[in-house]
């Protein structure tokens, strides 16, 4: 078997979010994906079948299988256009657990359509400030059990120092607006630990909460957004009435021959 690894949200190499992709006509087992993950140690490895006309997709972080996952969700896109499986243009579905992502690749770049997740407003968030490791101006809730802190300014966003053991939610994403006209809003993620992962390098799903937040505050619907991790990326966002449309690059790193 070949496993295919991707940079995404970036065209150089070794920045971005890397990701491991596994391309078959049927899943592995369940063990047998979960143990590539492991070995791979990337946030998420995705698995993608296909048939006549149907794509499927899941993923799996170093510890467990996830319902959703941008970054993967783009490597995947990426490598299926990049071998040939997929046509410049052509939109297709990859199938997820939880919902179904239309995608189409043109000229390397990729355009994912994911939901929109509603927020609410945590109204008592000085828990939040240790947990974070930096003042916190407000937060909020989203439908998906996501936490989304928006702190006072990019300075702090950088030197944020999460308590990581202590994160209930199994995402944090941390923004800020932009400090440069370049970008509208800046972010980092951080995981709860069991997932494998502390800080997420660039987080494409993290959008689905972001972009609707973002709309309110800056009343526009398309943003330039990057993710200050060590790796760093960035991605282009429009929102939609329901969904949130995602387009990003990658480029692929290596190959590798799994022989089990």
């Amino acid at each position: 078997m070949k496993l295919y690894q991707i940079d995404s949200f970036t065209r150089q190499a070794f920045h971005g979010n890397p990701a491991g992709v596994w391309i078959g006509e049927q899943f592995p087992d369940d063990s047998a994906m979960q143990a590539i993950a492991a070995e791979v140690n990337a946030s998420e490895t995705a698995f993608v079948v296909h048939g006549k006309g149907c794509f499927q997709i899941r993923y799996f972080t170093p510890t467990r299988e996830v319902p959703l996952c941008g970054h993967a969700t783009l490597a995947s896109a990426h490598m299926l256009w990049e071998l040939g499986i997929i046509k410049n243009g052509v939109p297709v579905v990859l199938q997820a657990h939880e919902v179904d992502l239309p995608i189409s690749v043109s000229d390397g770049w990729v355009k994912m359509s994911f939901p929109r997740y509603a927020i609410s407003r945590i109204e008592q968030i000085d828990y939040l400030v240790p947990v974070i490791g930096a003042p916190i101006k407000e937060a909020f809730m989203s439908k998906n059990g996501w936490v989304v802190a928006r702190l006072f300014n990019e300075e702090a966003l950088c030197n944020a120092h999460p308590n990581f053991p202590a994160i209930q939610a199994p995402l944090i994403a941390v923004t800020t607006e932009s400090s440069t006209i370049d970008y509208d809003y800046s972010v980092r993620v951080f995981c709860n630990p069991e997932y494998g992962i502390t800080e997420d390098p660039v987080t494409g799903a993290a959008q689905c909460i972001l972009a609707p937040y973002w709309n309110k505050k800056l009343g526009k619907a398309s943003f330039h957004s990057r993710q200050l991790s060590r790796r760093g990326g960035e991605m282009m966002v429009d929102l939609l009435s329901d969904a949130v449309e995602i387009n990003g690059q990658a480029v692929t790193v290596f190959t590798i021959d799994i022989r089990i």
